[in-house]
């Protein structure tokens, strides 16, 4: 008995800071250490050998000895993770901002260097999905903006509109139904008291007004890509302005409260259409990819209503519940739905103010809206690759700034991208052939390190080598430079970088039974980085001794707060104002299950995701 709760405490216990403790199923079934009768095995007849009996008592003795360790091993993991995590929320609120992300990044990388079978495990699972959702943080966002890498985000029209009245104006209503007439729309505009409140608020309010012309300004950059998935989908050309509720055409947009994320602000589970998220990579923040799973999820939300409003609602709130709300007025017609007070505030507001956005948009004189400077599409070549790159490389090779290539792979949680799985990075527009050319001069195993370098006029192999961290010999070697020869302008050259002198290091301290190889293999790294950081000259390592190892520099996406009234979510939801709008993709959606939305910080750990689990 003292045994079994000692057991069940130490499972708990480093779940408590992200999540809580889960409950004892096996306490809900029964008194601890009951065996229910059906589940006790048979007695031995005597027409079967005792010893069959005997080889299954060993085996199943096996079996559970072996769960037992798997289970200890996975304790011992997260207790380790947990540990690294608690230190950068100290570090964090003690100020040291580059020590925090850097333990951060140790603790997502403990985990996917364990060698354990992450999905396999509940418990792991579990733990890494937390783990990703506490880093991606509003607290890891500011962490981020922090480097100068990325735009802060703003507030999307819908959020900032806390100001908007619906009181009927005849004179606006006809004035908008005339000039409605001459709209061309494929997508059906209706105007009432509520889309005239918006359009008046976007109109006529300071702060309505500058947040709806920069959202559109911003929906340069990716109005072209979209319409063309929306006309491979076969979803209306105006539900792009959705966008505009959703994140004001902001792909690295997310949830403070719900974690929910990206232009279309999909919630984290969001496997199901398509779009991969680790420990490397989140494709919510991809604007192409994220927009066909928009697109595509949209249009099943169509088909199952035949009704592109309701459908707009269900996206927002949740189809359960929205099929509940017809349910239970009889009337499938969100106009009736909002009359008669069956519909939260954030999906009354959802519906009116895209279509007042979408009236707004097709008539820009109109609404002061002809002088908007749309930003520039976002061009660029694609590569395909399947080994790590550090960005710092990639943009040497193309020529650009580390900026430019940041904004082109938003999806990209990290400076690399990653060992192993296929990505489609994204260069700058006529540069594939030189970046295909260049980085065949670079082994494959230094590209998460090394740079390159095209020389100046005036430039040294010294003032080179000091520049990029590098030592000039080296230089000279990789790229057969002869003792007394100078580089001239123009010159490519390959520069060998210690990788501990181009990303963040961390400490590790040998075990007995580490070799170079197995802590190389812990960290993802190679045996001969390890053993260039630390001076060494063999593979073996003393226990005890204390060993540098290059952590990857991790880029979290920017986050947002919302500032309005809460309200139940279901658990695929996107949370907006600590309420939360259902947000694809997750059966239990569907079915308008949901528990109320819980914020998150590095503080705290109150995730909904356990929640949304046990509602499945």
């Amino acid at each position: 008995m003292n045994m079994r709760r000692w057991a069940l405490m130490l499972a708990c216990a480093p779940l408590v800071l992200l999540a809580g403790c889960p409950q004892d199923k096996a306490n809900q079934a029964g008194a601890p250490g009951k065996i229910p009768a059906q589940t006790t095995a048979p007695a031995v007849t005597a027409s079967a050998p005792a010893t069959s009996a005997t080889q299954a008592a060993t085996a199943t003795t096996a079996q559970t000895v072996d769960d037992s360790a798997k289970a200890y091993k996975a304790q011992q993991l997260i207790g380790q993770v947990e540990q690294t995590y608690r230190r950068g929320v100290e570090n964090y609120r003690e100020g040291h901002l580059e020590a925090a992300r850097a333990d951060f990044d140790s603790a997502v990388d403990q985990m996917l260097t364990s060698g354990m079978d992450l999905k396999g495990d509940p418990q792991l699972n579990d733990e890494f999905e937390h783990l990703l959702d506490a880093v991606n943080s509003l607290e890891i966002a500011a962490l981020k903006q922090g480097n100068g890498l990325s735009p802060a985000i703003e507030e999307a029209p819908l959020d900032a509109a806390n100001e908007v009245t619906f009181k009927p104006d005849a004179a606006l209503n006809a004035q908008l139904n005339a000039e409605l007439k001459t709209t061309q729309s494929d997508f059906p505009l209706v105007v009432n008291d509520y889309v005239a409140g918006f359009i008046s608020y976007f109109s006529n309010s300071q702060t309505g007004h500058a947040h709806l012309l920069r959202s559109l300004e911003r929906a340069g950059k990716y109005k072209e890509m979209i319409s063309r998935i929306l006309r491979e989908e076969g979803v209306p050309q105006d539900l792009i302005y959705l966008a505009v509720a959703e994140s004001g055409f902001q792909p690295q947009a997310m949830n403070a409260r719900s974690g929910a994320g990206g232009m279309w602000q999909f919630m984290p589970f969001a496997g199901a259409y398509g779009l991969t998220r680790n420990g490397w990579v989140d494709e919510r923040f991809d604007p192409e990819k994220s927009s066909r799973a928009y697109a595509r999820y949209i249009k099943s939300l169509y088909n199952q209503f035949g009704d592109w409003y309701l459908a707009m609602a269900a996206y927002d709130w949740g189809p359960g519940y929205v099929q509940r709300a017809v349910m239970k007025t009889g009337y499938a017609d969100f106009w009736e739905l909002y009359r008669r007070g069956v519909l939260p505030g954030e999906t009354k507001n959802y519906v009116p103010g895209i279509i007042a956005a979408i009236i707004m948009a097709k008539n820009p004189e109109r609404y002061g809206l002809d002088k908007l400077n749309p930003a520039p599409p976002v061009i660029a070549d694609t590569v395909t690759i399947d080994y790590a790159i550090d960005l710092h490389l990639v943009a040497d090779l193309t020529n650009a700034q580390l900026p430019e290539i940041v904004a082109l792979n938003p999806s990209l949680l990290r400076m690399s991208t990653p060992q192993d799985l296929s990505f489609d990075l994204h260069i700058p527009p006529g540069t594939k052939d030189a970046f295909l050319e260049r980085v065949k001069e670079i082994p494959e195993d230094k590209r998460s390190s090394w740079r390159f370098h095209v020389v100046k006029a005036g430039e040294s192999l010294d003032a080179i080598s000091s520049g990029l961290h590098a030592r000039a010999s080296e230089i000279a070697e990789v790229n057969e430079i002869k003792p007394g020869e100078s580089v001239e302008e123009g010159d490519e050259l390959v520069i060998p970088v210690t990788a501990a002198a181009s990303g963040r290091s961390q400490h590790y301290t040998v075990r007995a039974g580490d070799t170079l190889i197995t802590v190389a293999d812990r960290f993802g790294v190679s045996v001969e980085d390890l053993r260039s950081w630390n001076h060494l000259t063999s593979n073996g390592v003393r226990p005890g001794r204390t060993l540098t190892v290059v952590a990857p520099v991790r880029l979290a996406p920017s986050m947002r707060t919302r500032g309005r009234g809460s309200r139940k979510a279901a658990p695929a939801s996107k949370s907006r104002g600590g309420g939360a709008s259902t947000k694809p993709p997750h059966t239990a959606a569907s079915n308008g299950q949901g528990k109320t939305a819980k914020p998150t910080s590095i503080s705290s750990k109150t995730s909904s995701k356990l929640k949304a689990k046990a509602a499945r």
